[in-house]
């Protein structure tokens, strides 16, 4: 009876049970579920507290909270101000915590639907794992890098996370890591850009429990350079200075950016961090051996791991480990414009590294190594030609190949005194010894192009003066034919022709006004006695045939009236002179087979 009568009571608790669940109600489903996040974050170390947010609809009126897999439940009445959130906050984190969380809200509709899984992870479990970047965690824009977590578990997952960043965890597992027992997992990141700049830690976790993690590797600065332009780095008050004397080196940009870093090379091996500053400046004072040295500098701005690319290097020399060597000149001091000189720096102990400093010059010092390790040690410096520039003061320094950057004392200085000579001496003694290569090539160069041009020109005269003599052919060979239709023309009106002559007569550009002597054209024109004189109104040259230059030589010594053409080549008038007196007689042209004169001529 006893037993009978427990039987509904198990039933009914059973059924409670299974009907506490409210997703398993008739109306689950109906609303639309709501979403959850943890505040500040789902991964929390031990002891610390965390908020969970539940956000649902303005209309429930019950939040639920649940752990998956695990029969702990938390509710929350939601207020009146505040209903379409709840809020469940644990005050310290234990590993019990740690797991997948999912809330629910009801309305009078019913339950809503379940919101997507939050993991909620707790750290510090275990011992921390190590993190390395490799090759370097200074990359440049573009490069590859990967990272490297391992640990002393033989199993489970490694996780890698980004401070601050958007994406979730970066996962992997396992492998084995080299003979030393330990794991490693490899995390490539590239090519990369500046959203790769930040700060990594990794994680590991065991196979078992995913959601309890040990504590946090040391952080690994990932930063990025070349995003911008690089900076300028300066010394002052320059780049070779003794020990112990004032040293600050300068970083300058003008991009606005609000931190410098300054790197000193290491070998091959580029720098493991940069360590930002507010100040451009910085003091490497008092000055010692150890802080010779090649630098660079980059700039970032305020709260970025992205920089600028690097600076030109800078070598910083230290000057005053060892005894000064001597500097001599030789043939000396004085030397003439575009002459030789050489400079000799002599050493009493052994180093095998020479440096030629210019007071006052930017220019690098010229470096000489010798091979020859015999005592005294010195090497030869060379100036050719000798000009203006060379007219400085110069010192010398030793060091050794395996400190480059650690030199001895200075000479005693020595001053150059160029004296004579010229620009010119100058150039015509660079001719004697032999120009360099590109100045040979580019008077060559220009001597061809100059032979060119005066072979072009001398074409271009032969070719007009060949365009010219065939125009003179034409002009003669038409001249005859022109000269005999005008004359024509000229017959056909003595009368007119007497009537011009009178009206023009002593007038320049007239028939008679103006007078050149001109041989006539023909036997007949010459008369009897061959001479004749004629008036024309224009001062033509014509060609003369060779019969008629014949003629014309025979009788040289006869007293000839200037000839005188018209525009037209008609011959308009004979003027013969006989004791003072002048005669006139018109001619009328006729063919070259009717040649006729209106008058006779005596003597």
């Amino acid at each position: 009876m006893g037993g009978g009568s427990t039987t509904p009571i198990l039933m009914a608790l059973l059924c409670l049970g299974l009907c506490w669940r409210p997703w398993d109600q008739v109306q689950a489903g109906v609303l639309p579920k709501p979403s959850i996040r943890a505040d500040p974050g789902p991964i929390v170390p031990k002891g610390s507290p965390v908020t969970l947010w539940c956000q649902g609809s303005p209309q429930a009126e019950v939040y639920r909270l649940y752990k998956v897999g695990d029969s702990g439940l938390w509710e929350d009445e939601a207020t009146q101000d505040s209903r379409n959130t709840a809020r469940f906050h644990f005050e310290s984190l234990s590993s019990r915590h740690a797991g997948r969380y999912q809330c629910i809200y009801r309305s009078r509709k019913g339950w809503s639907r379940q919101s997507d899984p939050l993991a909620l992870v707790v750290t510090g479990l275990y011992r921390a794992p190590s993190l390395s970047a490799h090759p370097n965690p200074v990359v440049a824009s573009g490069g590859n890098v990967s990272l490297s977590c391992s640990s002393q578990f033989w199993s489970g997952t490694l996780h890698l996370l980004k401070e601050g960043g958007a994406e979730p965890p970066r996962r992997s597992t396992w492998r084995k890591f080299g003979n030393s027992g330990r794991r490693e997992a490899l995390f490539p990141l590239g090519p990369v850009n500046a959203s790769h700049g930040g700060t990594y830690r990794c994680y590991d976790s065991p196979s078992s429990d995913p959601y309890l993690w040990s504590q946090p590797s040391d952080p690994l600065h990932l930063q990025v350079t070349g995003v911008y332009r690089e900076p300028s780095l300066s010394a002052q008050p320059g780049s070779l200075v003794l020990l112990g004397d004032r040293l600050t080196l300068q970083c300058r940009s003008d991009a606005g950016f609000g931190r410098f870093a300054l790197t000193k090379d290491e070998g091959s091996t580029p720098p493991l961090r940069l360590d930002g500053q507010h100040s451009p400046d910085f003091p490497l004072d008092p000055v010692s051996h150890t802080r010779g040295g090649r630098y660079r500098c980059y700039a970032a701005h305020n709260l970025s791991d992205a920089w600028s690319a690097p600076s030109a290097p800078l070598d910083i020399l230290i000057a005053g480990m060892y005894r000064k060597p001597s500097l001599s000149a030789h043939p000396g001091t004085s030397v003439s414009w575009g002459e030789n000189v050489t400079l000799q720096c002599l050493s009493e102990i052994v180093l095998d590294t020479f440096h030629l400093f210019k007071e006052g010059s930017l220019a690098p010092a010229q470096n000489l190594r010798l091979q020859d390790m015999v005592a005294p040690l010195q090497a030869n410096f060379t100036l050719s030609p000798m000009t203006s520039a060379h007219n400085e003061t110069y010192r010398c320094y030793t060091s050794q190949s395996t400190s480059p950057y650690v030199l001895s004392n200075p000479s005693d200085p020595l001053q150059l005194l160029i004296s004579g000579g010229s620009e010119d001496g100058l150039m015509e003694s660079g001719l004697q010894r032999g120009l360099p290569w590109y100045l040979s090539l580019l008077i060559g160069v220009s001597v061809a192009f100059v032979l060119l041009l005066l072979l072009l020109l001398f074409l271009l005269i032969r070719q007009r003066q060949r365009q010219r003599g065939q125009d003179t052919h034409r002009k003669s060979a038409a001249a005859p034919s022109v000269a005999k239709d005008r004359g024509q023309q000229k017959s056909s009106s003595p009368a007119a022709d007497v009537q011009e002559e009178k009206l023009c007569k002593g007038r320049r550009g007239c028939p008679g006004g103006e007078r050149r002597g001109l041989a006539g054209d023909g036997s007949g024109l010459l008369g009897e006695s061959g001479n004749v004189g004629y008036s024309v109104a224009s001062a033509i040259s014509l060609p003369f045939s060779g019969p008629l230059l014949g003629e014309v030589s025979g009788n040289l010594g006869k007293r000839w009236d200037p000839l005188i053409l018209s525009p037209l080549d008609a011959v308009v008038k004979h003027t013969w002179l006989k004791d003072g007196n002048p005669r006139d007689s018109q001619v009328s042209s006729r063919g070259p087979d009717q040649r006729s004169h209106t008058s006779s001529f005596r003597h």
